[in-house]
């Protein structure tokens, strides 16, 4: 998957504006090099961020190409993690094919329509806008509206890595919760059980601390967990059906761990997991749980199919 359209560009990096001149550019550089640098107590991660920065936007050159676009496949510096291409990726399109998971709704819809909404409102009324994914464009708009797309992406990746899992699962995408007006990016149906998911990416790392998730890109009114299980115990009681488990998903760069597991309270037992591990936690489900049949895996399809609504 791409870069996170949250991935910090250079100015952030280096603390300044996009139209900082050539001398302030250069003094927010040499400053954070003294006070990212490891021997001097700095961190290892951020002095490396640092100076990638600086190789995007450090010489006219340079930063004319960057500005203009031409530099959008490299990727934004970012203190999780070094390399890999850029670019916002195009939404999931599900292949017809007898082997892959059975998947009903739209993953990232709703997501990106607020996206380009905001998108457009930002650009101003009037102004042709011939590709609003276009990288350079979406690294200049405001973390909120990147936000947006940084979501959907990362539904999108969800739907596409279970996807792959076979026949054997059900995904339905961006399911409507009646109860409370939210909604569940994802249920994930298969023999280890029925599980709520959301799909998220905050462009920054995260871990559980004190039965929440916490973490620079998370808000501090944001409940990710709390949120995630009022939702689910509502559609339980719409649907009439029990989860197994509530897991978040996040890029893998963002969580220290391969998962973490709260231990203890009403949440106990929900996962936050690495993406990459996301099959093998859907194939085992969580601490060895008990497989369901296929009479169970069949009647719980049902019931979802007749009583799951979309947003």
């Amino acid at each position: 998957m791409p870069d996170s359209p949250l991935s910090r560009t250079p100015y952030e990096v280096l603390g300044v504006s996009p139209e900082a001149t050539d001398d302030e550019l250069r003094r927010a550089y040499r400053r954070l090099l003294r006070e990212t640098h490891p021997d001097t107590g700095g961190s290892a991660a951020e002095f490396h961020a640092v100076q990638l920065a600086w190789e995007l936007v450090g010489t006219s050159g340079e930063r004319a190409a960057y500005d203009s676009g031409a530099g959008a496949r490299r990727s934004a510096p970012d203190a999780r993690a070094a390399g890999g291409p850029g670019g916002a990726s195009m939404p999931h399109r599900p292949e017809g094919s007898s082997l892959k998971a059975r998947s009903y709704g739209h993953p990232g819809g709703d997501e990106r329509e607020h996206f380009l909404t905001l998108m457009k409102e930002w650009v101003g009324r009037g102004v042709d806008l011939p590709d609003p994914y276009d990288p350079a464009l979406v690294r200049s708009a405001p973390r909120e509206i990147r936000r947006w797309l940084a979501k959907a992406m990362a539904e999108e990746e969800t739907a596409r890595i279970v996807s792959t899992l076979g026949i054997g699962y059900t995904i339905w995408n961006n399911v409507l919760v009646g109860r409370t007006g939210g909604n569940i990016d994802q249920l994930v149906l298969g023999p280890a059980g029925l599980f709520a998911i959301q799909s998220e990416d905050w462009g920054s790392v995260v871990r559980l601390s004190r039965g929440e998730l916490v973490g620079e890109g998370i808000a501090d009114d944001e409940e990710p967990f709390r949120m995630l299980g009022q939702n689910a115990r509502a559609l339980a009681r719409e649907v009439g059906v029990k989860f197994t488990a509530l897991v978040i998903v996040v890029p893998d760069d963002d969580l220290e761990s391969a998962i973490e597991q709260i231990e203890r309270g009403r949440l106990s037992g929900s996962v936050v997991v690495r993406r990459s591990l996301l099959p093998q936690l859907l194939r085992n489900g969580v601490g060895g749980g008990d497989r369901a049949s296929v009479d169970r895996v069949f009647e719980l399809r049902s019931r979802l199919q007749q009583g799951v609504r979309f947003v």
